[in-house]
């Protein structure tokens, strides 16, 4: 049930940065229309949970537009929705992202649908706490650009909407970055998938998936193990919290893991990612090197690198690099069983999407 707070009946036009010219760091002004409903909406299903629950949701009310709002960038140009689309599994169809300068990112924005379920994020693993991945973009040199701490406080303060939002999430206006970070994490980890129709499968629909789905399955699971890493706890492939190498160069251009632990054995290894909504993700890897989930599946099948790093499910009896060998047939039924992931009631929810709306 969805709980009436007046405070955030709100219809309010903002000029925002709505893009940003390539290396000039300058910003074409758009007019937007911040559009928020009547109600706290329910994120979390209150389930019993009462008045901890109803937190929650104001909270993540808040975070909603926090994670939308161009203003969190040093120019009004980037907000974490920027790189992180909806209808995108909350993933960027960009090989690299683009910063509010233009630049570059150093790697392919990873989805987060589940993310509650991770203990490592990133693809190094460098947070483990997702209020802390949550203000890492924010300052980040080349994503969003704030270097000074009390920047954002002050200039959100100054932003008419936030006030009734930070009142009725936390009971006063105050804007510190604590609350900003505390309360896009709390958005983010609602944005949970869990009626694909693999679930619907798990859940006993039997006629959820069809034969060639079904024959996918077995070929990742038994045949080409995939699921060894690409675990299915919590009812999904998630694979959240390890780090491979998978054969990707012979020659690190990024040691991943291996520079934020400096151990020399975790070089050139990446966190195996979450695979629901896998199919709307693309590109993939950690640099966005492949376009689709059949180049995916060619590098698995012939093109597996004898890197330093190579994890050892990767290697022949000799200990050489692993030729997989994948029939296009096999790679159809693999790719038609990926597709059961994608999760279209939360890629089309309106409780996670852009609150700000382009009127010219």
């Amino acid at each position: 049930m969805k709980k009436t707070v007046t405070l955030l009946t709100m219809a309010v036009l903002v000029v925002v940065a709505y893009s940003c010219k390539k290396n000039t760091g300058t910003s074409a002004l758009k007019t937007v229309s911040l559009v928020l409903p009547a109600t706290t909406e329910e994120f979390y299903p209150n389930n019993g949970g009462g008045a901890f629950t109803d937190s929650l949701n104001r909270v993540a009310t808040l975070g909603k537009v926090l994670f939308y709002d161009g203003h969190l960038s040093i120019n009004n140009a980037v907000s974490c929705g920027s790189c992180h689309k909806q209808a995108l599994g909350f993933a960027d169809n960009k090989t690299l992202s683009v910063g509010f300068e233009g630049k570059l990112t150093k790697r392919n924005s990873i989805g987060f649908n589940n993310i509650g379920f991770a203990t490592s994020l990133f693809w190094d693993g460098r947070e483990n706490n997702l209020n802390h991945l949550a203000i890492r973009p924010l300052t980040n040199h080349v994503e969003m650009g704030v270097t000074d701490e009390s920047y954002l406080p002050a200039k959100l303060s100054a932003l008419a909407y936030y006030s009734p939002l930070f009142q009725n999430a936390f009971g006063d206006n105050q804007v510190t970055n604590e609350r900003i970070s505390s309360a896009i994490a709390i958005f983010m980890r609602s944005i949970n998938s869990s009626n694909s129709r693999f679930d619907q499968y798990n859940n006993g629909n039997k006629e959820a998936m069809t034969a060639l789905e079904l024959q996918g399955m077995s070929l990742f699971t038994n045949k080409y193990n995939c699921a060894t890493c690409h675990s299915s706890s919590f009812g999904g492939y998630y694979g959240f919290n390890n780090f491979k190498d998978i054969g990707l160069d012979e020659n690190y251009a990024d040691n991943g893991r291996g520079t934020i632990s400096a151990n020399k054995s975790e070089q050139g290894t990446f966190r195996i990612p979450n695979l629901r909504n896998v199919a709307l993700t693309a590109p993939y890897m950690h640099d966005g090197r492949y376009a689709t989930l059949n180049d995916v599946l060619e590098h698995y099948s012939h093109n597996i690198k004898n890197s330093p790093n190579l994890d050892p499910l990767l290697k022949d009896k000799d200990g050489n690099a692993r030729a997989m060998n994948i029939s296009d047939n096999e790679k159809q039924a693999i790719i038609a069983f990926l597709n059961t992931f994608t999760d279209y009631t939360t890629v089309v929810d309106a409780k996670f999407s852009n609150p700000f709306k382009v009127i010219d």
